[in-house]
């Protein structure tokens, strides 16, 4: 069962992050903070194959909901920091953590087939999305090369900041040199020009997929239920 996510299709998991947000406008008191936080961890545990990155997705959602915990706590509503916390965590956690499952191109065959968006914009975006996962491979690839050449930071932090620096510009170097080529690349393949396009993998609904649906469906009613209870 923990890897049955794996084989959701891209638009159920999407429908996750939806489904939160949505429900998220429905906590308006602790009751129903509290069940949207632990229905998600429950699923959390049930469904997904390992624990290591929806704690990381969780642990940068809680930089964000306890800022916003201060701020209320500041203004002078402390009942209320809390919920608001937990609000953020339901809103962002739970579309975070699917995020990290969708393939790109997987993605662009079911919103091209399924919801018959323009096969341009499908194209252009995948594309997009592609080189966006990849930026953590290009970052590790510069910096072996740089430090091959004599260019690591060293111990000093003063060099460490001086070093993100000059990642930060040669990453945007490679960045604008792999879109022209990925842009040539497109134009010669007949992107700007096609008027029909076909798609090499098909995107069918399965079983798992209506059932994978239904239950984002249901974590998000989870606020909505326990606000209409209290």
């Amino acid at each position: 069962m923990r890897q049955l996510v794996v084989r959701l299709n891209p638009l159920v998991l999407v429908s996750f992050g939806f489904a939160s947000l949505l429900g998220s406008f429905a906590i308006r008191d602790l009751p129903s903070a509290v069940a949207g936080v632990v229905a998600y961890a429950v699923a959390a545990v049930i469904f997904l194959p390992s624990w290591r990155y929806p704690l990381a997705c969780l642990a940068l959602c809680g930089v964000s909901a306890g800022l916003v915990a201060y701020s209320a706590w500041r203004l002078g509503n402390s009942d209320h920091a809390p919920v608001a916390a937990m609000r953020i965590l339901v809103l962002a956690w739970p579309g975070a953590v699917a995020v990290g499952f969708v393939d790109p191109s997987r993605l662009g065959d079911y919103v091209a087939q399924g919801l018959r968006v323009p096969a341009r914009f499908v194209a252009s975006f995948v594309a997009v999305l592609q080189r966006v996962t990849s930026m953590t491979t290009t970052w590790q690839q510069v910096d072996r090369t740089r430090r091959a050449r004599g260019l690591g930071p060293g111990r000093n932090p003063v060099a460490v900041v001086g070093h993100a620096g000059s990642m930060t510009f040669a990453m945007l170097a490679s960045s604008l040199r792999g879109a022209s080529r990925m842009s040539i690349a497109m134009d010669a393949r007949g992107f700007a020009t096609a008027q029909r396009r076909t798609w090499a993998e098909p995107a069918p609904w399965s079983r798992l997929d209506v059932v994978g649906l239904a239950v984002s469906v249901a974590l998000g009613a989870v606020p909505v239920v326990a606000r209409l209870l209290t």
